[in-house]
């Protein structure tokens, strides 16, 4: 089977409450589907969290105009913990989440009503975007991005990409195109300072071809990811000392199709998969087959074969994709159904 990178399911985030983020990012970016909830042990992860299977809680959210969606991970057994200094621009690992939003000027007057921390002004200067830091001390950084899977009432879509602190920016480059399919050059050059840092540094802007896209392709979207290369001092591993479910942005997960052939181009390539389910997980309403990899810096990066999702959860109504062609995008008015699932309180 060919590997298909169908685009990016979702940004894992570390939280101490997994309700509190899910009730905010529901009531004011529309992250307001929830395709699963589950509450289990990490029994394969055991490589990032010590050596001990923690129980965890884990809601994926997902905003039906477009983009990924927020898997919201906390810990129940143990206190996560937070970056010992503050997270700088540049550092090692996943600086900021990118969402889409068709205008920013309207968006970003509604964020400063809510009184958002460290909200920048809008920068025009590669691709309109500005910075603000949720209220649970994640960067965000919301992006000009008119593409739309469903026309919704939100300001805002899904998740369109992450910001990378990377080390060494050419083989960073090599590593995100030759596994992940992120060939396309969009924007690169050497800056020395911009709304969030003073320092300087060589920012690279790169996507895919999408000549291929299968499964929830159309759902998610085109996607970009922005790297970011210190050249003026050395950057910090964001997870430096800490686990993984920690507080921040824990991984970068992306829908693929054909697993087998992802694995083994990653192995000779030099990424060997550090976890993989092998045949199945199950999420309690999710089910699928699931691996990780880490980027030249330890980034984690998450793949996903999806298996089966939930349509109607109450009359038990359950998705299969196992029988359909991984080649093709699902049809609309399919994934569409995955609305059944909004939820329109706190919970």
């Amino acid at each position: 089977m060919v590997e298909i990178i169908n685009g990016i399911q979702q940004i894992g985030i570390g939280v101490l409450d997994v309700k509190k983020v899910f009730n905010w990012y529901r009531k004011h970016l529309n992250f307001d589907i929830l395709l699963f909830e589950d509450e289990a042990v990490a029994s394969l992860m055991t490589k990032y969290t010590n050596g001990k299977a923690e129980r965890r809680e884990a809601y994926l959210s997902l905003n039906m105009t477009g983009g990924g969606g927020l898997e919201i991970w906390q810990f129940k057994d143990r206190n996560p913990t937070a970056a010992v200094n503050p997270i700088q621009f540049g550092d090692l690992g996943i600086y900021a989440m990118k969402i889409r939003c068709k205008d920013l000027t309207d968006m970003h007057s509604y964020l400063k009503d809510l009184k958002v921390s460290h909200l920048s002004e809008i920068n025009k200067s590669y691709c309109s975007h500005f910075y603000f830091t949720d209220p649970f001390g994640n960067m965000v950084q919301m992006v000009e991005d008119h593409y739309v899977f469903c026309k919704e009432s939100s300001r805002n879509g899904g998740v369109q990409g992450a910001v990378i602190g990377v080390s060494h920016m050419e083989t960073s480059l090599q590593f995100y195109s030759t596994i992940l399919g992120y060939s396309v050059v969009k924007y690169d050059a050497i800056e020395t300072a911009d709304e969030i840092s003073k320092s300087k540094f060589r920012r690279v802007v790169i996507s895919q071809e999408r000549k291929l896209v299968g499964g929830f392709g159309d759902l998610l979207g085109p996607t970009q990811l922005e790297l970011i290369q210190l050249l003026d001092k050395t950057p910090v591993k964001i997870f430096e000392n800490r686990l993984w479910g920690d507080l921040g942005y824990i991984h970068l997960c992306f829908d693929v199709s054909g697993m087998s052939a992802i694995r083994e181009k990653a192995k000779q390539n030099g990424h060997a998969f550090t976890v993989d389910s092998a045949n199945s997980f199950d999420m309690g309403n999710a089910a699928g087959h699931f691996s990780y990899i880490e980027d030249p810096d330890g980034t984690l990066i998450e793949l996903v074969e999806t298996h089966k999702v939930p349509i109607l959860k109450s009359l038990g109504v359950y998705l299969n994709l196992k029988r359909r062609n991984p080649n093709k995008t699902l049809p609309k008015w399919l994934v569409k159904s995955l609305s059944f699932q909004r939820v329109k309180k706190d919970r």
